[in-house]
């Protein structure tokens, strides 16, 4: 399922639509691993070798948010990067938040 998700394209949000309720952001988690729920958001840790794997690992995640049109918060910690999603323009999660999760997932390399 994360790799149907990963396919998704991302659809502009500009408000005016619903956050997701607790059932539909149920769901959508069990179509992504390793996340989760904060609130309104949902956040990942990822941990590589070094500091230079993290930060590789995020100019992936910035190409695919520019490419995606959809941009999460993020903190570096040495080898460490806490990855943090939500949609701004509604002030809680859309489908977007887990197209984007399921797509940074797929950018990490062994």
């Amino acid at each position: 399922m994360t790799i149907e998700l990963a396919k998704k394209k991302c659809i502009p949000c500009e408000g005016g639509v619903d956050k997701l309720n607790p059932e539909q952001v149920n769901f959508y988690m069990t179509m992504v691993q390793g996340w989760r729920v904060d609130g309104d958001r949902i956040a990942k840790r990822y941990v590589f070798k070094d500091f230079l794997g993290a930060m590789a690992f995020l100019n992936r995640v910035a190409s695919a948010a520019e490419e995606q049109g959809h941009h999460p918060d993020f903190c570096v910690h040495y080898n460490q990067v806490d990855v943090t999603l939500w949609t701004h323009a509604i002030g809680g999660l859309s489908e977007n938040d887990f197209i984007l999760a399921a797509v940074v997932d797929g950018l990490v390399e062994d």
